[in-house]
């Protein structure tokens, strides 16, 4: 039974290998991203009724929902794409103007960001993004540094961020790791 008066621990569960892929239509200029949990990302040119993909590129990543330890309370993070670190490649973002006010309290920023495009796919919700951030402060050894999660819709153009995408170096197959 879920508990709302639980201070929660939280603990990655259902975790899926799968692939990020990134494709372009030449006709319309629309990019999206979707998740792949094919063992090899289809990476070949089709048409899907007026829109003709290519694929731009693919990365390994995973899928997963968090619980909480204690109560059990399972959130969901279908929506989430990846994240990423701000790298302050615009002086007027404001993910980077949040970094820089919280650079003196030793906090980093993440931003979590769903999939392309972003005005017609379901994006991470406040719920969802503050129970990354516990997740992740939770795991920190450092009680002197924090991490701060915001939101992909911070960020005025996607396209033209620099940002780095957090990825797992040490995702050599797309099979889950045996326990």
């Amino acid at each position: 039974m879920q508990d709302e008066s639980c201070k929660h621990l939280w603990k990655i569960t259902n975790i899926k290998p799968c692939f990020i892929i990134n494709e372009f239509c030449y006709k319309c200029k629309k990019n999206t991203t979707y998740f792949s949990l094919e063992e090899r990302p289809p990476i070949e040119r089709y048409q899907e009724g007026e829109h003709f993909w290519n694929t731009l590129g693919y990365d390994q990543s995973i899928r997963f929902d968090l619980q909480c330890k204690k109560c059990g309370k399972l959130v969901k993070m279908e929506e989430l794409a990846g994240l990423m670190m701000c790298t302050g490649c615009e002086d007027n973002c404001k993910v980077y103007s949040l970094m820089k006010e919280l650079e003196k309290e030793r906090t980093w920023v993440y931003v979590a960001f769903g999939f392309l495009p972003f005005d017609e796919t379901k994006q991470l919700d406040k719920e969802q993004i503050s129970v990354l951030e516990d997740y992740f402060n939770q795991r920190r050894k450092s009680s002197t540094s924090k991490i701060k999660i915001v939101s992909g819709d911070l960020i005025e153009n996607f396209s033209l961020c620099y940002g780095n995408i957090i990825k797992d170096v040490d995702m050599l197959s797309s099979k889950p790791p045996e326990n």
